[in-house]
């Protein structure tokens, strides 16, 4: 005899794929900013990631529009703030570049010094962080040790340490001091010594390799199809650098070599890094070995402040004092588009101008807007854990990326 059970076939039911979701920011320390990352998550396994900026949006392309050449100044220090001397320079340049300005051989090389001292400032954060999230936290006070010094001959020469508005349009407010060229003296006869332990600490230490090689790589043509640039190209194996390509400030003065990595992941990021850092002290001393004399500013009345002695003694120097200061100085007309080599890659400045008192428009290309829409595309099939080492390695900075 047959039961009825029997002669039921079961319902095979069709279980869908379950997938939890990780809000991975936006005030997670891991992150190293202020942005947010949704990931889809197969257990520990990154199956999609969705960016969210803003947080920390500041409207800096509008502020711009509102203000005097010389007071966007110190918007520009809020985008990368780890090497905000490089913004300013850049800013100075492009504007430079606008009015027609040819700066003295001087300031141009006391620029080169404060932009690859800022360099190196911004890859040692960068390269000690990613230390940290490999476990190995000695490294990272170790080279903020380092950093300190840097930021300690900024503090000479402009008075700020992090935000630091640094120089003037036309050059600097004042010539380096003394006591500044002690400092810089210091940090290149002390630095290396470092560098070199911080190396040995890292590039052949078998867990740190086991852990970045070949995480968070990219290929050379992807990278271009992103636009990448800098340090986080020339890993992938790209041979572009804005200083060699198209030089400014002099730096085709300078003998240095642009390192170049293979595989584009965390530890090719790493180790160029490493190197630049090499280069960066090289260019400083041939800038120092070679400085011209001269004057440390141009000779642009309308946009440096004259000397207070003056101000108080001339009605030449008060006119053009209180034209700077209200920003009464109108430019030409004009629509230019400089770049230099940031501490992530091309920072550009285009600039327009209806010949106003303040920019008509001012566009920012800032790097790590340009390469973090890889993101996604380089943490797919990844672990979470190589999610966070990769995010270190492209020195993803939330004022830049969301200016």
């Amino acid at each position: 005899m047959t039961s009825v059970n029997d002669t039921i076939t079961p319902n095979v039911i069709k279980e869908e794929k379950q997938y939890s979701y990780l809000n991975l920011g936006p005030t997670h320390p891991a992150t190293h900013g202020i942005f947010q990352n949704v990931l889809k998550m197969d257990g520990e396994v990154i199956v999609d990631s969705q960016p969210t900026i803003g947080y920390i949006h500041r409207a800096f392309e509008k502020l711009a529009e509102r203000r005097p050449y010389n007071q966007i100044t110190p918007i520009t220090d809020r985008m990368n703030y780890c090497s905000s001397p490089i913004n300013n320079m850049g800013w100075h340049m492009t504007v430079e570049k606008l009015l027609g300005i040819q700066v003295p051989k001087r300031v141009e090389y006391l620029r080169v010094i404060i932009m690859e001292l800022a360099r190196i400032a911004d890859h040692i954060i960068c390269n000690t962080v990613i230390g940290v999230d490999t476990g190995a936290a000695t490294v990272y006070f170790y080279g903020f040790q380092q950093r300190e010094l840097i930021y300690e001959i900024y503090e000479e020469i402009c008075g700020a340490r992090l935000t630091t508005n640094i120089g003037r349009i036309g050059g600097f407010e004042r010539d380096f001091s003394p006591k500044a060229w002690g400092k810089i003296n210091r940090f290149l006869k002390e630095f290396p010594v470092v560098l070199k332990e911080f190396e040995g600490l890292l590039s052949r230490n078998r867990i740190f390799m086991d852990r970045t090689i070949g995480c968070g790589g990219i290929s050379a043509e992807r990278a271009l199809n992103y636009s990448f640039s800098g340090p986080n190209l020339r890993a992938a194996g790209v041979d572009y650098d804005v200083r060699v390509m198209n030089p400014y400030s002099s730096y085709q003065d300078f003998d240095f070599t642009i390192p170049v990595g293979k595989n584009g992941d965390v530890y090719d990021r790493f180790m160029v890094r490493n190197e630049e850092m090499w280069q960066s002290l090289s260019i400083i001393r041939q800038a120092i070995e070679k400085m011209p004399e001269g004057p440390f500013h141009g000779d642009v009345p309308e946009f440096y402040l004259p000397p207070k002695e003056e101000v108080y003694n001339n009605m030449e120097a008060l006119i053009y004092h209180f034209k700077i200061v209200m920003g009464e100085t109108e430019v030409p007309k004009g629509e230019v588009y400089h770049c230099v080599e940031g501490g992530n890659g091309e920072l550009g400045f285009y600039l327009t101008s209806d010949g106003g008192r303040t920019p008509f428009r001012l566009h920012l290309r800032r790097p790590c807007f340009i390469y973090y829409q890889a993101y996604p595309e380089i943490i797919r099939g990844t672990m979470l854990s190589d999610a966070i080492l990769t995010m270190s390695s492209m020195n993803v900075i939330a004022g830049e990326l969301d200016a």
